[in-house]
């Protein structure tokens, strides 16, 4: 494995980890209604879990509601109890065929807890990152032991993998950054 395949692997890692933040703070909620709330909810459906998204279409009709009506009718009580069981705090209402969640506005208390869940989320997203530096160094290392990487080789791509961690770094501080933005304006 050369340098290039070295950074290679190490830019993958590191987005794929931003990639996950991403998906995480998705479902977060911010006093808007947003898909992103429920669709990743798994449902006991027939004794397996299995996403909202694939039992049900989604909308938001407006800002503060989430529409879902169920494919198969007969789930309907199920996709009620993984939304109460889940921990979005919203009780869901149901008319026999579609299920409605209206979301309430963030109390200030709450802003915070989410800002504080938040910044927890993204220093896991940047430990990851680290940790995909400490594994691309510790690969160039053992490259330049092998003898396929010069000293020169070596010291080059692990300030390469810094210039990347340090770019993945600012990336999770952009997204937490947004994410806060869009809860303190909700």
């Amino acid at each position: 494995m050369g340098s290039t395949e070295i950074l290679l692997a190490v830019e993958k890692k590191m987005e794929s980890d931003v990639e996950y933040l991403r998906e995480e703070f998705r479902g977060i909620r911010t006093g808007r209604a947003s898909v992103g709330l429920v669709d990743h909810l798994k449902v006991d459906y027939y004794g397996s879990p299995t996403d909202l998204r694939q039992l049900a279409s989604i909308s938001t009709p407006d800002s503060t509601m989430i529409l879902i009506k169920p494919f198969d009718p007969g789930g309907l009580k199920d996709i009620e109890r993984a939304i109460q069981a889940s921990e979005l705090g919203i009780t869901p209402q149901t008319d026999g065929k579609v299920i409605r969640l209206t979301v309430p506005p963030l109390s200030g208390e709450r802003r915070q807890q989410l800002s504080a869940q938040l910044k927890k989320m993204a220093e896991a997203a940047k430990v990851a990152i680290r940790n995909a530096r400490r594994d691309g160094n510790k690969e160039a290392d053992n490259e330049q032991k092998a003898s396929e990487l010069t000293e020169d080789q070596a010291r080059d791509t692990k300030d390469d993998i810094q210039s990347l961690t340090k770019k993945y770094e600012s990336k999770v501080e952009e997204i937490l950054k947004a994410k806060n933005t869009e809860i303190e304006e909700a």
